[in-house]
């Protein structure tokens, strides 16, 4: 455990509805999820049509449950990053276990630092809390800052609850490039629309021609690290297996957008396992290669 650090205050908001059990949160997510997936709520339309483009084979009844099961995945991971507030160390380990640690502790007992990638899928909120619980080094992670500035602290203080410092995605190979002194985890999820990236690699993914971010390769290319990938499964109800398996070594030199390549393939394979999962919400494929590639 890294206990390099002094846990940020909660608002007294946020430990009251915390307090609330964890079965109470739960009733309270199906009830929107049903209101989500049955009745009526923003964006359902874009997570079907994304749901059955990605996997045509699904039955409507099929497609039907995996809406409601997206939504409940949602809302799941909204009551479990109020509730899981009043969690500490050792219980947050009982809801989310971790297997794969023991290759990066070597790294970080030989003085080296390792970069993590990740995605939104499960509960990717307790991934981060339980990686920067996990390590006896301090963790880095990318995020995207909020407009609002009390909601950015907020984000800032829960995510930071057992000392992973945040920095914004844009800013992070500078900072791993100025640090490259000091032994830590970075990581960052990679699973989004490099809508700004100047550098993207495309592959075919879920079955569509899809864009990704290389951020995470170019900064293990420029400091030489090694790259790991964070697979979160659900195995039940607030209950989660986080496995975390190499990508590329540290002396391993990939062609261009092998090792993003790979993370794909990694990703692709565990949204295939249960595809409600991950996060359809999102407008996915806003990138297209013929767009900015016209060969």
């Amino acid at each position: 455990m890294n206990v390099r650090f002094r846990a940020p205050s909660l608002p007294l908001w946020l430990r009251v509805l915390s307090c609330v059990p964890f079965r109470v949160g739960y009733a309270l997510a199906d009830g929107l999820a049903f209101i989500a997936a049955y009745v009526g709520f923003h964006r359902r339309a874009r997570v079907r049509e994304q749901l059955a483009r990605c996997f045509p084979g699904m039955t409507a009844a099929a497609l039907r449950g995996a809406v409601r099961d997206c939504y409940r995945n949602v809302f799941d991971v909204l009551v479990e990053v109020v509730q899981g507030c009043r969690l500490d160390v050792a219980a947050l380990g009982e809801r989310v276990t971790i297997e794969g640690l023991e290759p990066l502790r070597a790294h970080f007992a030989a003085g080296q630092s390792v970069l993590l990638v990740g995605a939104h899928y499960a509960n990717w909120e307790w991934m981060l809390l339980a990686l920067s619980a996990g390590f006896e080094v301090p963790l880095t992670a990318a995020y995207k800052p909020l407009h609002d500035a009390r909601a950015d602290r907020l984000l800032r203080t829960v995510r930071g609850r057992f000392g992973a410092e945040l920095v914004p995605a844009k800013e992070l190979f500078n900072d791993v490039m100025r640090r490259r002194g000091e032994v830590r985890a970075i990581a960052l999820v990679a699973d989004q629309d490099p809508v700004s990236a100047e550098l993207r690699h495309f592959t075919t993914f879920l079955g569509q021609e899809t864009a990704f971010y290389m951020g995470a390769e170019m900064i293990a290319r420029a400091a030489r690290l090694p790259v790991y990938v964070a697979l979160m499964r659900r195995v039940a109800r607030g209950r989660y297996r986080l496995t975390i398996e190499l990508l590329a070594a540290q002396d391993e030199r990939p062609a261009q957008g092998a090792v993003t390549e790979r993370y794909a393939r990694c990703i692709e394979a565990l949204i295939r396992e249960h595809p409600a999962d991950w996060m359809w919400l999102h407008r996915r494929w806003k990138v297209r290669k013929s767009v900015y590639d016209p060969s």
